[in-house]
């Protein structure tokens, strides 16, 4: 089977967007892939987080991947930081990448700016000239300008075909892929394959969040979270942005509009679906109805789940027996890799 790659930086709880943009599929993947889902522990650092954070973060999302289905029997579930080898990985690619396509890669520059504090607008050179402004040497850490490589190692070290990500990662696919490619042109091998980006099904899922625009997002602070109770999802529902109404038939939907259907057609059953927008289209709809309705839909979706993770989160020894079990199949993979990288560079394997 191909192999699959996919991480998740542990920065909180999962919400609804991580389950449909993302965990849905990696159910439908543990089947049909060989599979490596990690908990992206290392590249947390960025933001400092505190030790207890990270554990407990750690904890969090792998008792919230078991508590969706994934299984460690059939995929391996593993934290990076379980995995040295992605790190001498990760210092080889640093060797062959230069600062000046790291410096222009997008996410560099725009988490520079708000570490910066500096905003959108104005010319492209006001990242590179602040950064290397004497009060603000420390502010921008290298792991962040080198983000692209140790997500290109977290890939290539398992010799992934396949990476499902979204649009926001794809510059860094194409540098993972062209770290691969120098890889290979610089000692003559055809060692590392170029990973590819791809959802299952035509296109990927994009839940909206509930504050009108955009889409759902922890740092966006308009999430649902898997882990929410009845009365904290029902809360969030009934304040979500809405209008006062159309007032001509079939009119199109405004895009806070426009994003409660889109919800609605993910949780909810088609005939309520069908039943909603058809008072929408004939000018009679009645928001409270919708979200009330919307809220329990939601609730229904995620009531399973959040017991199930409630039960995962309690448990411990199984917790860290799961982690154990993905270290070792994550690190047996990587390993082999690794020993032939060492070859092909001129250092002995381990």
């Amino acid at each position: 089977m191909e192999t699959v790659v996919s991480g998740i930086r542990p920065t909180g709880n999962l919400h609804l967007g991580n389950y449909f943009g993302a965990v849905k599929s990696f159910l439908r993947m543990q089947d049909e892939y060989n599979c490596f889902f990690f908990i992206a522990d290392w590249h947390s650092l960025t933001t400092h987080p505190h030790p207890d954070n990270i554990r407990n973060s750690v904890k969090t999302i792998l008792s919230e991947y078991l508590a969706c289905g994934i299984d460690p029997e059939k995929a391996t579930i593993y934290i990076q930081s379980d995995v040295p080898e992605v790190v001498e990985l990760y210092l080889y690619l640093n060797m062959n990448a230069g600062i000046g396509e790291l410096m222009r890669t997008a996410s560099f520059k725009d988490k520079a700016r708000q570490q910066l504090h500096i905003s959108r607008e104005g010319c492209e050179g006001d990242v590179e000239k602040e950064i290397f402004n004497e009060g603000n040497k420390h502010s921008v850490s290298a792991g962040l300008l080198t983000y692209p490589t140790l997500m290109a190692a977290d890939i290539i070290i398992h010799k992934a075909l396949k990476v499902p990500v979204g649009k926001d990662q794809e510059q860094n696919m194409e540098m993972a892929r062209r770290f691969a490619r120098r890889f290979n042109s610089t000692y003559g091998v055809d060692f590392f394959p170029e990973p590819a980006s791809f959802h299952l099904g035509n296109k990927s899922v994009k839940v909206p969040g509930l504050d009108g625009s955009g889409k759902m997002g922890k740092s966006e602070g308009n999430a649902i979270y898997l882990i929410d109770d009845e009365k904290t999802i029902k809360k969030k529902v009934m304040k979500a942005v809405s209008d006062a109404g159309p007032t001509e038939p079939n009119s199109v939907k405004p895009e806070p509009i426009a994003n409660l259907f889109t919800m609605m057609e993910i949780v909810s059953e088609k005939e309520t679906y069908d039943f909603f927008n058809e008072k929408y289209n004939n000018c009679e709809i009645r928001y409270g109805d919708m979200k009330k309705q919307l809220a329990e839909d939601i609730n229904k979706f995620c009531a399973p789940i959040r017991e199930r993770i409630l039960d995962m989160a309690a448990n411990t020894e199984y917790l860290d027996k799961v982690a154990r079990m993905g270290a070792e199949k994550a690190r047996e993979s990587a390993s082999k890799t690794l020993n032939e990288v060492r070859q092909i560079i001129g250092f002995r394997p381990y």
